[in-house]
């Protein structure tokens, strides 16, 4: 990024946990022959990869405020969409804070931590494991676990998307769980509250009012408590008009993701800082009212043993070899020459081919509304999305080849060959299962 005129820009590299060397800028206010220090601060992205750029704008506003930043590159090593460890990016956030109380411009004693919603858990950790944090900054601090947050979060962006019936509910319960019980939702069942329980710093914790992905009001009141229990009297929570998550503008009542930033950012958070700087002191508590929030978030129920991962696998694993093996061992066969259809072709073919696609489509689709948070789902046609409506029609046409299949090899198994009889045998038996399983998934539910 160019390098602003009216500040100062510093690259540096430091040493994180477990020896991972990360890079990072230091965005300063000019010193322009001025000896005084200034409180720092350093900044802790969001979920995702986390490269520094992320905050750039957001720490120019801070330094133009008299507070010298520091935003760095998430690591990569031990970081990934299926694996984190919110205590190694505690201890990499505090080593870059002790880099930051080092600089000659800082008052070691003034440097705090700022943390964005992932970043709210590892800062807040931080915070708890060292008395030398001054203060903590949150925005979009959440005070459920990941998967509970990421469940309500689903329902809100479908529901905005005027989404309704099975879609919302499998997001919000059977493939969250899925994936939870798969290992796939790294650090799922990570409890914010111990941590926070432990803060003893100074706290400003922020959310946007158009705030769509923390559940700001529930998770509010639980970081609250949570500082009260553990005799923090010294924390102000406020709720920023007209922003959503991360504290941008929104130009979808928060749904959306721009990233202009209001232009007075900063100017609440900085006074706050200065006045703990100056020791002017700060009100013991000011809580300001929670916004409403429509729909509470809901706990997730551990997997059955019918829900377990491994009878996905199997389930699936039947799914392919079952209505994939069909049509290729017809196809083989007519390869070398047998030109003689087995009666009940038709529907066998029609059980193959939907019930193939219903279910490897089911699983490539979900994962898609995944990836993008349940915030590009396809167009919508009576409150189902028409991905959706196509799989469900799948599902119902597999059903019914499925029925018509086995009511015809039920007429004919007497002619049938043994190779024939297996074969339509897989082929039922993956039919069987199918409906099951497309019921949990939702495909057969309204």
């Amino acid at each position: 990024m160019a390098r602003p005129a009216d500040l100062a820009t510093t690259e540096v590299s430091f040493v994180g946990a477990g020896g991972v060397e990360l890079h990072g800028t230091v965005v300063a206010p000019p010193s322009r022959g001025t000896t005084g220090l200034h409180p720092g601060l350093v900044m802790l992205p969001g979920a995702g990869p986390g490269e520094r750029a992320e905050l750039r704008t957001a720490a120019e506003a801070y330094a133009r405020h008299g507070v010298v930043t520091l935003i760095y590159d998430k690591r990569t090593t031990g970081y990934s969409m299926v694996h984190r460890d919110y205590l190694v990016l505690a201890d990499d956030a505090l080593a870059a804070f002790r880099l930051l109380q080092k600089r000659p411009d800082v008052d070691r004693g003034k440097v705090g931590l700022w943390g964005l919603s992932e970043g709210a858990w590892s800062a807040s950790l931080a915070a708890s494991r060292s008395a030398d944090v001054a203060f903590l900054i949150t925005a979009g601090a959440v005070g459920l676990t990941p998967a509970r947050q990421q469940a309500w979060a689903y329902g809100e962006f479908l529901r905005h998307h005027q989404v309704s019936g099975s879609l919302a509910d499998t997001m919000q319960d059977t493939a969250t769980r899925q994936l939870v019980g798969a290992g796939l939702f790294p650090e799922a069942d990570y409890n914010p509250v111990p941590a926070w329980e432990r803060v003893h710093q100074p706290v400003l914790a922020l959310w946007g009012v158009l705030d769509r992905e923390a559940a700001p009001a529930e998770s509010a009141q639980i970081i609250r408590k949570a500082l009260a229990r553990g005799g923090n009297t010294h924390y102000t929570i406020r709720f920023v008009p007209a922003v959503r998550h991360n504290l941008n503008l929104s130009e979808d009542d928060g749904f959306d993701r721009p990233s202009a930033l209001p232009a007075d950012y900063a100017d609440f958070e900085s006074s706050w800082i200065q006045r703990l700087s100056d020791g002017g002191g700060l009100p013991p508590v000011s809580v300001d009212p929670a916004p409403q929030q429509d729909r509470l978030s809901q706990a997730l129920a551990p997997l059955a043993w019918y829900e377990s991962p491994w009878l996905q696998l199997m389930a699936i694993s039947l799914f392919v070899v079952g209505f994939a093996g069909y049509p290729l061992v017809g196809a083989v066969r007519k390869l070398r020459g047998d030109r003689h259809p087995a009666p009940l072709g038709r529907s066998a073919r029609w059980l193959a081919g939907a019930g193939l696609a219903a279910s490897v489509g089911t699983l490539g689709y979900l994962l898609f509304c995944v990836i993008t948070a349940a915030n590009i789902i396809g167009p919508v046609l009576l409150g189902r999305t028409v991905p959706w409506l196509a799989l469900q029609g799948l599902a119902v046409a597999a059903v019914v080849a499925a029925v018509c299949t086995a009511v015809t090899w039920r007429r004919f198994r007497p002619v049938l060959s043994r190779s024939e009889r297996a074969r339509l045998g897989l082929l039922l038996t993956a039919g069987a299962v199918f409906v099951p399983w497309a019921v949990q998934w939702g495909l057969l539910l309204p």
